[in-house]
């Protein structure tokens, strides 16, 4: 049984004719950068997210070096986050020759460990990057209240995470600012790389579209170096279309870790992630599994024909890039562990209750 771990053009088939049609319409059009569908796309991502403003970009990556750009990260600034997390949460600090300060994860919730946030703060420290990692925010609550007692500006990494709450508040609002990515493979993709900025601040989001556009408000006037941030029209235009089938995906995905919890519910050796009361939008559904068989049950999925995938195999500190001469790795060990122990299973929406079962028992049987 062939289960790959997201079928997007079977996501796609409802509404291929209407993606077709945008595109008809785009290409004639000769509007291919900053076209009405950026905005149009910007206003439905207020609506959905409820964040004030938003400002389309390139992809993830743009959206959190433009932010930290904007929030005036400079050479020899501190900005904490967690170490375990997709490389370009720390590597936009780096660009800017700021330093990431990283501190260990949650066995839990594989999200940043607030009670190690305080002991790394210096007087460097600008700023923290908590990661709403798989779909599952991180605890927001513990760390803007650490960000308030320091002032310290927060900027919530949702590029997992868009649709997710904590504490009554959907991701995207509970930072300075936010980003999004909409890497084809998340809950709202696109068609290649696109990502998005939103805030609460009208000035912060000001300056955001200054500098996603070289730093100029008025073309050929550029008041400080920015950068090429903008958002392709064509990818607005297709998230545009996809945004109105996030609810069901997500509903979808929600489906998939309910049954996969039932299956695996009382199994000595598998560990499912856990939603501690907040809302989860599942961009990942990942396993812990003892790290002496944690490649064993991913050849026997691989041998059937199912997904899976490695998220992710080492922690940033341990990233030859990160490495200082003469200087120790920090000592994160929850982060390390859990680099040896998790595996992601196929999450796609239209999973059918016999694929998921497979999948359930595939692992139990490699165990």
């Amino acid at each position: 049984m062939n289960i790959p771990m997201l079928d997007i053009p079977r996501l796609h088939e409802p509404f291929q004719e209407e993606l077709e049609e945008a595109f008809r319409q785009l290409s004639r059009s000769g509007r291919y950068i900053n076209g009405p569908a950026v905005a149009e796309f910007e206003q439905s991502l207020t609506g959905y997210t409820g964040a004030r403003f938003a400002a389309a970009v390139s992809s993830g990556t743009d959206a959190l070096l433009c932010a930290l750009m904007a929030l005036g990260v400079k050479p020899g600034d501190e900005v904490i986050t967690t170490t375990y997390t997709f490389f370009a949460t720390a590597g936009c600090i780096a660009r800017l020759c700021a330093t990431p300060v990283f501190v260990d994860a949650q066995a839990d919730s594989f999200n940043i460990d607030p009670s190690a946030i305080e002991a790394a703060i210096t007087p460097r420290t600008v700023g923290i990057v908590p990661v709403h990692l798989f779909g599952r925010c991180a605890d927001m609550t513990a760390v803007n209240a650490i960000a308030r007692k320091f002032h310290l500006f927060v900027i919530e990494d949702a590029a997992q995470a868009i649709g997710a709450g904590h504490g009554g508040k959907a991701a995207g609002t509970m930072g300075d600012a936010a980003i999004f990515s909409f890497f084809p493979a998340k809950n709202l993709g696109a068609l290649g790389d696109a990502g998005a900025i939103v805030t609460g601040d009208g000035a912060l989001d000001e300056r955001i579209r200054v500098l996603r556009s070289h730093g100029a408000k008025k073309k050929y006037h550029h008041e400080e170096v920015g950068g090429n941030f903008r958002i392709d029209t064509l990818q607005a235009a297709m998230l545009q279309i996809k945004l109105r089938h996030l609810n069901d995906w997500t509903q979808g995905r929600r489906r998939v870790a309910v049954r996969y919890h039932a299956g695996f519910e009382g199994h000595p050796d598998i560990r499912t992630p856990q939603e501690g009361g907040d809302f989860h939008v599942y961009n990942q559904y990942v396993l812990r599994l003892p790290a002496d068989r944690r490649d064993r049950v991913r050849e026997a999925l691989t041998a059937a024909g199912i997904g899976s995938a490695n998220y992710y195999p080492a922690p940033l500190h341990l990233q030859p890039c990160f490495a200082s001469p003469g200087q120790r790795p920090a000592d994160l060990p929850v982060a390390e562990a859990l680099c040896g122990q998790n595996l992601a299973l196929p999450i796609d929406p239209n999973l059918t209750d016999g694929q998921i079962d497979e999948v359930v028992a595939t692992v139990k049987e490699a165990l």
